[in-house]
């Protein structure tokens, strides 16, 4: 494609010093006068290009341009490669990898070789969650209904979506798309969807409105949490939910408040904290708590004895 090739050859130009009609032609498999028409296209861009003739000639970028000619820093180079990286800790294939080859070809000017940030995007899902992105990407692509069985607290069901986005929040991914089930747009979460197909039925792409990635939209409230850890589990609150989740109190504990969705799972959490939490509300997970230990408490109690 002649963008392609342009972009192409405006690469060289600023990696290069000097090359000729010819060896842009050879690279390129086409013609001296196709080069010389891309030639005048860049010119026409605003990209200041020269041309000399005779021994020694060739094309060039202008002197006065020499200041810009690495486009991009060392830094910014280090971002987009290390960007590259965490996509490729998720995908399927080694797109990104092969992409972020192609970038460092002829870069070594500006990229230092040292890595000062790597981002591994994968989490402990790695070997079911690298097929699940695949068959959505090619579907986003391929604009092709995708169906799977995806499991919520109201219980399981059969989805048929179109899909659009591929979002990573929260140390979580999801996709954003069309529900033909629920005739709405929803965000569904990738670790709990299985069986995930790419359709041979194909769609219009709409109009879509961009998702809502707020906390509020993606853990809405409901159940108001208010409870006293004990000192020692600062660090968990501080990693969980940042260093102002909580104040300290006259004894010394820590008294943390937050808007919960599922009961199960706030239950489930605070279970692993075992006595280095109190409930102060609301009363129903008091009473689930206790329950829960009651229950524990029959299976285990005639240990010893």
């Amino acid at each position: 494609m002649k963008i392609d090739r342009l972009i192409g050859i405006l690469s060289i130009l600023l990696q290069e010093e000097k090359i000729t009609a010819p060896e842009l032609a050879e690279r390129f498999e086409v013609s001296r006068r196709t080069i010389n028409r891309d030639i005048e296209d860049l010119c026409k861009a605003g990209i200041p290009i020269k041309t000399a003739q005779g021994t020694g000639g060739g094309i060039s970028i202008m002197d006065g341009y020499c200041i810009d000619r690495t486009i991009l820093t060392s830094k910014d180079m280090q971002m987009i490669l290390a960007g590259l990286r965490g996509l490729d800790s998720v995908s399927g294939k080694r797109y990104y990898g092969q992409l972020m080859e192609k970038i460092q070809t002829g870069s070594s000017e500006f990229i230092s070789g040292r890595d000062s940030m790597l981002i591994d995007l994968s989490s402990w899902y790695k070997g079911s969650l690298a097929p699940k992105i695949e068959a959505i990407q090619n579907a986003i692509e391929n604009r092709h209904i995708i169906q799977f069985v995806y499991y919520a607290p109201s219980g399981e069901s059969n989805r048929r979506v179109e899909p659009y986005y591929l979002v990573f929040r929260w140390s979580s991914w999801y996709v954003w798309g069309w529900c033909l089930e629920r005739k709405d747009y929803r965000l569904f979460k990738l670790n709990r969807m299985d069986c995930v197909v790419e359709t041979d039925h194909g769609f219009l792409r709409k109009e879509v409105p961009m998702p809502d990635l707020s906390n509020e939209k993606i853990f809405p409230g409901g159940i108001n949490l208010k409870a006293l850890f004990t000192p020692n589990m600062k660090w968990r609150l501080v990693e969980e939910f940042g260093p102002n989740c909580f104040t300290e109190t006259d004894d010394g504990r820590l008294l943390f408040s937050a808007d919960y969705t599922d009961m199960d799972n706030l239950v489930t959490w605070l279970m692993t904290f075992g006595a280095k939490v109190e409930v102060l509300e609301p009363e129903e997970v008091r009473d689930i708590i206790r329950r829960n230990a009651e229950e524990i408490l029959k299976i285990y109690g005639g240990l010893g004895k």
